[in-house]
């Protein structure tokens, strides 16, 4: 088995010189750095994860708990894993994914037996049964999305609020008084899903202030349900100039509602989603909408997770929460409402 030491011999480094350059713990010349990697590719050196965990107490593996829940649309929580393992893997870190329905159960594995060197948390609920066991835990943990109490952890999330405000303004602005709010299903505040209420609770804010009737309703995260409930709330609202979306599955099946219906975006109805630009080119969305950044997200948990896994930032540092803010890309979905 090839080691460090073959591989600092054929680069005619030290060992520890090797080991810095692939680890990156600590600065090395471009011209050493680039004969370590050259010998790393003749000698087909691969880290041996089990002696290095002995050497430095650190796995270099990060655990992601996550959940695809039913009453979610799973292409929309696959983006945020990914953004999650892609940043991971920038750094040198693997990823042990737990997709168990007892996230307790899991996370007390993972952290119990040091399989992990940190956990980031997906699907987070206002009232996350899952945190007391993480701010207990020795390794640090980092949330994509905000609960009640973010003590004890490093939480990264897109303003809500803010989401909703813009949206119903954009709208406004343009001259419209009457939308249609679409978000995810029910069950999904029930369970602790606060980013949907925040979204609406703004949003009904900011129409109740500007002077615009604002339907808000829930819909379900799935074919042909989701498409029949579209239908719906357009028959029941005919006076809406503008629909907005806080659903992925309703954002995917809106093309097809609309064209049965010979409905068009925006000489009809000015239409605007949130959900990623990814997810827009996967679904051929042609809707303005807010940028949810999974991937940015996912980096940010990340990156502020390995600075406290590597001692960057103090285990009994003051933790962060930190919002990205809403950016509206535009599309052409929306204009002036029509005239009567």
């Amino acid at each position: 088995m090839v080691t460090i030491g073959d591989v600092a011999s054929t680069a005619r480094v030290s060992r520890s010189t090797a080991s810095y350059a692939l680890s990156g713990k600590r600065s090395v010349s471009t011209e050493v750095r680039s004969r370590v990697e050259a010998a790393v590719r003749e000698l087909g050196y691969t880290p041996n994860a089990g002696a290095r965990a002995l050497a430095t107490s650190q796995t270099h593996v990060i655990g992601l708990l996550a959940q695809f829940l039913a009453d979610e649309f799973a292409p929309a929580m696959l983006q945020y894993m990914l953004g999650v393992s892609n940043t991971a893997r920038e750094l040198g870190y693997d990823i042990l994914l737990a997709t168990e329905e007892d996230g307790r159960n899991a996370l007390r594995r993972m952290t119990d037996s040091r399989m992990v060197d940190g956990i980031v948390l997906l699907n987070v609920a206002e009232h996350d049964d899952r945190l007391p066991i993480l701010r207990s835990a020795a390794q640090p943990g980092a949330l994509v999305g905000l609960p009640a109490d973010c003590s004890g952890v490093d939480v990264f999330d897109l303003d809500f609020e803010e989401a909703g405000r813009l949206m119903v303004e954009h709208l406004r602005t343009l001259g419209h008084r009457e939308l249609i709010l679409v978000s995810q299903p029910e069950h999904v505040v029930d369970r602790g899903g606060a980013y949907v209420w925040r979204l609406q609770n703004a949003a009904i804010a900011a129409a109740r202030r500007s002077g615009v009737h604002l339907h808000a309703a829930f819909a379900p995260s799935r074919q042909p349900e989701v498409g029949r409930d579209l239908n719906a709330l357009l028959d029941a609202h005919p006076g809406a100039t503008g629909l907005l979306i806080n659903n992925e599955a309703a954002a995917a099946a809106l093309p097809s509602v609309l064209h049965e219906r010979s409905v068009s975006a925006p000489a009809d109805l000015s239409v605007i989603g949130r959900y990623s630009d990814e997810f827009a080119r996967t679904f051929s969305l042609p809707y303005s909408s807010i940028e949810s950044a999974p991937d940015r997200l996912g980096r940010m948990a990340v990156r502020e997770l390995v600075r406290r896994i590597e001692g960057e930032v103090g285990h009994d540092d003051s933790h962060v929460v930190r919002f990205v803010t809403p950016e509206l890309v535009d599309r052409g979905s929306t204009a002036s409402p029509p005239e009567v």
